[in-house]
């Protein structure tokens, strides 16, 4: 294995040889696309720290789901705007929500895509948060049951995956005893494992309108520092249940994403989040990078990390540009 005798860009010479001997791929199928309802009829509301992205209204996804089809995207993720907040986070669970809701007309006008829902509070409560406070702290033990409340709504719903991202301890147990108990035994849990108290989320809130109106999540979410402890809480999940585990955000974790590829058998996701999506966005928009490249080349980072799924807003253009290649 000593040049001359072996010469590595023999296999580089051309997109052939290249696509032959190639190791990680990526497909459209593996990506989830996520999509921000809110409440109205006929609304379509650019949200301007994530270029490309929108806020509908529940009467606006039939088309979008036609567009993710298109594009070979099969799985969308919903994150709600409800019509009202209180500090208990109740629309989370309402049986007529705007996620329930969402969740109805996808089934009803895309039976075949795959519809995950998240669940976390932080989107209902008029604090913020991702739980119910004991004066200004996340009560952990009383939010479960909400979570558990909330999930089984969106099974009822009809969606096809639930996926917790509060972080409260012992949330995965909880949703998959409300979920057996009332026969959604199939209900798949894709466990935000590994979520950091990151500061690449900061246009997701824009977004989602769920800042934190007093303090942040660190007591909560994972300190960006330790690795070692992410471990921990994917062992717990992986006890209490869960089937997918995930590690949000992507990019500044992919180390995460390698350990827990390398230590649990359960398929791993990782969430390309809104700060990574908008810095490649602005970086295009200026002319400074070339989009398209960049976008496919940070998917495939991901990917060759060991992430099985990747949630992404760059979906739908990469699922168009995989099809056209």
């Amino acid at each position: 294995m000593v040049f001359p005798e072996y010469r590595p860009r023999r296999m580089r010479q051309n997109e052939t040889l290249r696509a032959l001997i190639r190791e990680t791929r990526l497909v459209p199928e593996q990506m989830i696309y996520p999509l921000f309802v809110m409440p109205g009829k006929g609304k379509r509301e650019p949200i301007p720290s994530m270029p490309g992205i929108h806020r509908m209204s529940v009467d606006q996804l039939g088309k979008e789901a036609k567009e993710c089809l298109a594009a070979g995207i099969r799985s969308v993720i919903l994150f709600g705007l409800p019509d009202k907040k209180d500090p208990m986070g109740s629309g989370a669970h309402a049986k007529d929500g705007i996620v329930q809701r969402a969740i109805r007309e996808l089934k009803n006008k895309a039976p075949h895509l795959n519809v995950v829902t998240d669940v976390c509070l932080c989107e209902y409560t008029d604090h913020g948060h991702c739980g119910c406070l004991i004066g200004n702290n996340v009560d952990n033990d009383t939010t479960l049951e909400l979570l558990a409340r909330t999930a089984l709504s969106h099974a009822q719903a009809g969606a096809d995956m639930v996926a917790p991202s509060d972080m409260m301890d012992g949330r995965v147990a909880e949703i998959r005893s409300a979920l057996d108990e009332n026969d959604y035994h199939m209900i798949p849990i894709m466990s935000y494992a590994v979520k950091y108290a990151s500061a690449f989320y900061g246009p997701f809130r824009d977004a989602a309108d769920c800042a934190p109106q007093f303090g942040d999540r660190r007591s909560y979410q994972m300190d960006p520092a330790n690795s070692r402890e992410a471990l921990r809480e994917a062992t717990l999940d992986v006890e209490e249940g869960a089937d997918i585990l995930m590690v949000k955000p992507a990019v500044a974790y992919l180390d995460i994403i390698s350990r827990l590829h390398d230590d649990f058998d359960l398929p791993i996701a990782a969430y390309h989040v809104s700060g990574e999506y908008a810095m490649i966005k602005a970086a295009a928009e200026k002319g400074w990078i070339d989009g398209d490249r960049v976008m496919a080349e940070t998917l495939l980072s991901i990917r060759r990390a060991g992430a099985d799924i990747i949630l992404t807003y760059f979906a739908k253009d990469m699922g168009r540009l995989l099809l056209n290649s």
